[in-house]
């Protein structure tokens, strides 16, 4: 949607150009500013339309209004469980049984055609813009961007934390640090493998046995079905993962859950933390088998 944002320029930008303020304070991208220069309203200083190499003064006022476009996504009507939203992003607690995006394989049947429909019935129309993902069959948390400035800001401080139940008893804390691999390229499986990228997964057991444990798991990288695949290559996967192992108990998704995310607000600087709980049946087959 579209987005205006104020700032009282302060002491110590007084005397510089518009540009240097745009990128060292409101942590402007380059690719953004140079899209505001084709607006009449897109920069403004005081009320009147500004140039980046202009300068300003300590106690302006400096407005920018970023435009939306409308996106081609079918809006429809899906519960959504929302843990925030202002008016840069909305963070959802996604369903296991729902994908992000629309594919082949699934139109009309995701959280973008979801969220789509919710911003349009706030009046807050705007193409959809998922920071990260997760894969369908992972529940939790996942970030979007309601404007083009918040989507190019928040990835970079964004972190993740995941609760996973996986096969078998873990030490208490390890580390699993191993190349990622497609074998083939009209497949979305990964294996471990020598000529993948390089993946690096923390986890801490918070409890368990000989049969299942439940982790906390943070990644150094963002290699797709990286948990899963990293798990399933030491012996250990995932609860439910048909796909790198097998779900013996007809729970039709892996019990891989994002459960807690903070970064700092693209536009504030807040630093915000936010949370969400497990799925029903996750936290059902935790207390039966763990």
């Amino acid at each position: 949607m579209p987005r205006h944002i104020e700032y009282i320029i302060p002491q110590n930008f007084d005397g510089s150009i518009v540009k240097n303020f745009l990128r060292k304070e409101m942590k402007l991208s380059a690719k953004l500013m140079r899209s505001l220069k084709h607006y009449d309203d897109g920069i403004m200083l005081n009320g009147e339309h500004i140039r980046v190499v202009d300068t300003i003064r300590a106690g302006d006022l400096l407005e920018i209004n970023i435009p939306d476009f409308h996106g081609d996504i079918e809006p429809i009507e899906m519960p959504l469980d929302i843990v925030y939203e202002d008016d840069d992003f909305i963070v959802v607690n996604k369903s296991p049984f729902l994908a992000v995006h629309p594919t082949h394989n699934h139109q009309g049947d995701t959280l973008a055609n979801a969220l789509i429909h919710y911003l349009k019935t706030q009046n807050k129309p705007t193409v959809f813009r998922a920071v990260g993902r997760l894969d369908k069959g992972t529940s939790g948390i996942v970030i979007c961007a309601l404007n083009s400035h918040a989507a190019s800001r928040l990835p970079e401080t964004v972190k993740k934390e995941y609760l996973a139940v996986v096969s078998g008893e873990t030490e208490h804390t390890g580390r699993i640090e191993a190349p990622i691999y497609r074998p083939d390229p009209m497949k979305t499986i990964r294996c471990v493998d020598e000529r993948g990228d390089y993946a690096l997964t923390y986890f801490e057991k918070i409890s368990g046995n000989s049969d299942f444990s439940l982790v906390r798991v943070r990644i150094a990288t963002g290699r797709t079905h990286q948990i899963r695949v990293h798990f399933s290559s030491i012996g250990m996967p995932l609860a439910g993962d048909s796909l790198y192992g097998e779900d013996k108990f007809g729970l039709g998704h892996q019990l891989l859950h994002c459960a807690k995310v903070e970064f700092d607000h693209p536009v504030t600087g807040r630093h915000l933390i936010l949370e969400a709980p497990m799925p029903d049946d996750m936290q059902k087959f935790i207390s039966e088998h763990i």
